[in-house]
């Protein structure tokens, strides 16, 4: 019985029209899913795809309650087993891919042509590992590592004698000893340095970055870390045996680098400052186009020394088995290119001569027109030819301003905004984003610290970033027990005039190539999206085989990237003798970007893979 509000005929017309929508809408699913399964409907696919996730014939019969915590289980696909990477020949156990003599013997010596770059072909590439030398040993740590180096990891003698008189290296039962010396400097760095020092502002923090042109066993370089100078040094891979590798075992940057015919894999304005210590470059020749290539890379206001030929050449002439003229000559000609470049003299002294880079092309007066460089982009530089032009000063508004934009002094300089952000020559970076890139790799890295506690400390001393950005990982890093070789990919953001800005180094890289370092020269890898990056360019397995060869036995790499793509070099890595294991992001499992942690097994030429660890070498302790 209907109440006064609700008459009962009310309630009969509310239920046939509930019982037409029903059945309407009933048609109208019946239809819908005729339509689908016809094929036409675009949901089929989906629909099918979610029937066959959801049949159950593949039943579970080992389910693990245990808590994984941020471990990530791989699943096991029907694809065949990874392959096992065979070692290469215990002859290539220093083998160098883009620097092999036999290949460079084949190019011009015309300005040092074959001494540069000369990649194999993608058929000639090695698919193997490089093995470790019998004996080899885990480098000394820092900072004994700079004076001493395990003579099984670099067994070459040769400096010892040709250079005895210069203080280069000594050898001493088993291991080499580096007292300091050079070429220029047979007393020691430390006094060379503080010749320079009383004409260069090395230790305020003015000087942070540095070029070594020709740098021997780069014990200049060992000796400004002592200033918290960082110094990249190259030289080639020449008569002087294993120079870079003795560098890189003593802990210093360094790569394997020649001033030839293309320009340096730096950027404009990279360095403070730079030096030849009797590098023998021929800086005259050419109408100075070497010079015009240190003036592109050093910094407006930044210092270049020259110590040896042709200066003090009234006392070392007979020496050199030259003539005054010749030498006075010489020298008057470096010192005309130098006006050129709008550098001023500011020091000669005994061996040593000391220029400077004006702060702007408003302060300089050339006493001749010269040929300015018409690169639009004047880092576009991978395997680009040398020109004989000088690089312009950038744009300034005063005689005061610095081209290019003042830096802050070092350490303020490592995370205050770089000029190339400020003034927007980054594209899609600004201070905003600028400021949470730092944020996010101090998490990042802190992170990094609770998968392996030996992160930061001397354990891990020579530290590679392969695609560094804009540089946060090694700011985030940034202490005087380690240094990060920032490398940027060339088919990636350019950004590494930010890495050098922000006071650290780095270089420009493809890695389709091998890379311009021996063997075993890093103890730790990082690599963020590397592989995603390259995936369509070349092999992933090329990619691994080398970071195989320059990752020290027991070294380890952090690779993070897509979890797809981890899965397929994980296979990989298996094969070349690593311990891997995948890791959730660290803000996690939801993310589908996963961690690649890893570390590169002990064994040397002729071991089954199964060899003890080198924990046994002498003095071997880690500080943290």
């Amino acid at each position: 019985m209907g109440s006064k509000h609700n008459p009962p005929g009310n309630n009969r017309s509310r239920s046939t029209l509930s019982l037409l929508v029903v059945v309407g809408l009933c048609c109208f699913f019946y239809l819908l899913g005729a339509w689908q399964k016809s094929g036409f409907g675009k949901g089929d696919s989906i629909a099918m795809e979610i029937t066959k996730q959801a049949q159950c014939t593949d039943i579970v019969t080992d389910l693990d309650f245990e808590p994984h915590h941020n471990t990530v289980k791989i699943p096991h696909k029907a694809d065949p087993k990874p392959v096992s990477f065979k070692p290469c020949d215990v002859k290539l156990k220093d083998y160098t891919p883009c620097q092999e003599q036999d290949r460079a013997m084949k190019f011009p010596r015309e300005n040092m042509i074959y001494r540069e770059r000369h990649c194999p072909p993608d058929n000639e590439k090695l698919r193997c590992l490089v093995p470790a030398p019998k004996g080899y040993m885990t480098p000394f740590p820092w900072p004994k590592s700079r004076d001493y180096v395990h003579y099984a990891n670099a067994p070459f003698k040769s400096l010892t004698v040709e250079k005895a008189g210069q203080n280069w290296v000594q050898f001493q039962g088993n291991v080499f000893k580096f007292p300091g010396g050079g070429t220029m400097f047979p007393q020691g760095a430390d006094a060379y340095i503080e010749e320079l020092a009383s004409v260069i502002p090395i230790k305020d923090g003015s000087v942070r970055t540095a070029l070594d042109t020709g740098c021997g066993v780069a014990s200049w370089g060992a000796y400004m870390l002592k200033r918290n100078v960082l110094t990249m040094s190259f030289a080639p891979r020449d008569n002087h045996e294993a120079q870079v590798q003795f560098a890189l075992e003593r802990g210093v940057p360094a790569i394997i680098a020649v001033l030839g015919s293309i320009l340096l894999p730096y950027p404009a304005r990279a360095f403070d400052m730079a030096q030849c210590s009797r590098c023998l470059i021929p800086w005259t020749a050419n109408e100075g186009t070497y010079l015009m290539e240190v003036d592109r890379v050093l910094r407006p206001g930044g210092y270049w020394v020259l110590s040896g030929p042709p200066i003090n050449w009234k006392t070392w002439h007979k020496t050199w088995n030259r003539t005054k003229a010749e030498l006075n000559a010489e020298q008057k000609r470096i010192e005309g290119i130098a006006e050129s470049l709008c550098w001023e003299k500011k020091y000669e002294k005994g061996d040593i001569a000391i220029f400077r880079k004006k702060i702007n092309d408003r302060s300089c007066d050339r006493p001749t027109p010269v040929n300015t460089c018409k690169r639009k982009d004047t880092d576009d530089i991978w395997y680009k030819e040398i020109e004989t032009c000088v690089t312009p000063f950038p744009k300034v508004s005063s005689e005061e301003e610095v081209a290019g934009g003042k830096l802050k002094k070092f350490p303020e300089r490592l995370f205050a905004v770089p000029p190339s952000i400020s003034k927007g020559l980054i594209n899609g970076v600004d201070e905003e984003s600028y400021q949470e890139d730092i944020n996010l790799w101090k998490k990042r890295v802190t992170a990094y610290k609770k998968i392996n506690r030996l992160i930061g400390s001397t354990r891990y001393r020579n530290v590679m970033d392969m695609n560094a950005g804009l540089g946060g990982f090694a700011a985030a890093l940034e202490s005087p027990k380690s240094w990060v070789m920032n490398v940027i990919p060339t088919i990636n953001k350019n950004t590494l005039s930010v890495v050098y800005e922000r006071g650290l180094i780095g270089i420009y890289h493809d890695w389709c190539e091998g890379f311009s370092t021996y063997p075993r020269t890093y103890d730790f890898i990082h690599a963020n999206g590397v592989f995603s990056l390259y995936q369509h360019s070349c092999k992933l397995e090329d990619i691994l085989l080398e970071t195989d060869r320059i990752l020290r036995p027991e070294g380890i790499v952090i690779f993070r990237d897509e979890v797809d793509v981890l899965n397929d070099v994980r296979k990989i890595a298996d094969g070349m003798r690593w311990d891997t294991k995948l890791m959730d992001h660290e803000d996690g499992p939801l993310v589908p970007e996963k961690i690649l942690v890893a570390t590169k097994q002990y064994w040397v030429a002729g071991d089954d893979g199964n060899s003890s660890p080198s924990s046994s070498s002498s003095d071997n302790s880690e500080e943290e």
